[in-house]
């Protein structure tokens, strides 16, 4: 039976959100017979963690679902042994990348790639805290219905089936990568309260997550579509399209992967760096990998944290970290799209150590652009006023730091990426025993 890990990574209070990715795998069981393994990472305080531990023992059974619920703890010890057992003189450093004491959606996400693997998964179904699913016509408009019709058939039989196909047919026989849609409602990052008191501060803002070569043509549509999802129109009815995915039309709350992927390549680990997570997304398009995009799109909403004023300054850091690392994502994608590099092997699979090479150069010194993105944001913020131009004092108060990081955050990752296949063999290798 294939078994299949739906995973939710979380560092807050999500009782709802387990409920429903339970069902979610209720119903992926029922319609598809896998084995699905839902797979919750908590790293939430000691009182949320309480939380979803009642909610997940008041879970009704349900034929072919198994929770697994991990605090930090737990996934440390599993972690250790991990490490010391791929790479006994980079461990502890290793260790510390994948937990690390700040947040990192990196690294949650490759902890949860590690546990599938240990769990014998074929896929992982990512979700988040701050989403849940649409309703249509009295049912719950799950994302698993097109994960599992597509993921790992050849791009042949995904074209029998899919609405729309722009797939090269003369790639027939790769196997479909990745499957997701993206959100209805909230941006996914936290800057719609700029656009609304000064459209002209929000788009020299979000120009700074186009990279600096791109024409100016494609920069206003990028700056105007950047964030905004699948829109606000609710689901209707389906809509599949085998294609090339381009990561800005997905979101990780809505995504499946093969572990063709990501048992081939992890995500960047750095911490506090929204966006970071999206990097396997980019690479699937650039190795020209077939995958499927559809509208089950995910509704998504902003936790109260982030109005609270310490959680608007650390989300500031976040969006400033992310800032100072697009120039470096883009130049590795765009090495890695070259004709030149052989990112697929002769099977078709992805070459990691081709990956940790345009990664480490990417890391090799820095750049005179970092200091001009710190201007622009100083600058913004500062034009924004109160609790802004705060934000502009803290990152301030920080810059040599954040422009160092961003130097060191791919260093880390290439680091990690050196490891990886010891760490993917290590991990099938062992047992989890939890569960229900």
């Amino acid at each position: 039976m294939r078994r299949i890990c739906l995973t939710l990574p979380t560092n807050r209070s999500c009782a709802p959100a387990i409920a429903g990715l339970a069902r979610e795998a209720a119903y992926g069981a029922r319609a598809f017979g896998v084995e699905a393994h839902v797979l919750v990472l908590d790293s939430a305080d000691e009182a949320a963690r309480a939380e979803h531990r009642a909610v997940i023992a008041h879970l009704p059974p349900a034929p072919g679902v198994v929770v697994h619920h991990l605090d930090e703890e737990a996934q440390r010890v599993l972690l250790r042994d991990l490490t010391a057992t791929a790479s006994p003189t980079d461990a502890g450093r290793l260790l510390k990348l994948l937990l690390p004491d700040g947040v990192s959606y990196g690294a949650c996400t490759d902890r949860a790639f590690l546990l599938a693997e240990v769990l014998g998964c074929a896929s992982v179904h990512r979700r988040d805290s701050d989403s849940r699913y649409q309703r249509h016509d009295g049912e719950t408009v799950f994302p698993i219905r097109h994960e599992l019709d597509f993921l790992d058939a050849t791009a042949s039989e995904a074209a029998e089936r899919v609405s729309l196909r722009r797939f090269d047919p003369a790639a027939g026989d790769r196997r479909v990568a990745l499957v997701g849609g993206s959100f209805i409602g909230d941006m996914s990052v936290d800057l719609d309260a700029v656009r609304r008191r000064d459209p002209a501060a929000y788009e020299r803002l979000i120009g700074l997550t186009v990279p600096d070569d791109h024409p100016a043509m494609w920069r206003a549509t990028l700056v105007a579509e950047a964030f905004r999802g699948g829109g606000t129109t609710p689901f209707t009815e389906d809509r599949t399209t085998l294609a090339r995915v381009p990561a800005t039309r997905v979101d990780m709350c809505n995504v499946a992967l093969s572990r063709a992927v990501y048992s081939r390549v992890p995500l960047p680990p750095a911490t506090e760096t929204v966006g970071s997570d999206y990097f396997l997304l980019n690479l699937v398009h650039a190795a020209a990998l077939p995958g499927v995009l559809h509208n089950r799109h995910i509704v998504n909403h902003h936790t109260p944290d982030r109005r609270t004023d310490s959680g608007f300054l650390a989300y500031q850091i976040r969006l400033a970290k992310y800032f100072l690392a697009v120039p470096r994502l883009h130049e590795i994608h765009t090495a890695l799209r070259d004709p030149g590099t052989r990112l697929l092997d002769e099977d078709g699979r992805l070459r990691t150590g081709e990956v940790a090479a345009a990664v480490r150069r990417s890391a090799a010194d820095s750049r005179p652009g970092d200091v001009h993105r710190l201007d622009t944001l100083d600058a913004v913020h500062r034009s924004l006023g109160g609790r802004w131009a705060e934000a502009a004092d803290l990152l301030a108060a920080h810059r040599d730091r954040l422009r160092a990081e961003a130097r060191t955050d791919m260093a880390d990752f290439a680091l990690l990426l050196d490891a990886w296949p010891a760490l993917i063999r290590a991990a099938r290798t062992r047992e989890l025993v939890s569960g229900r």
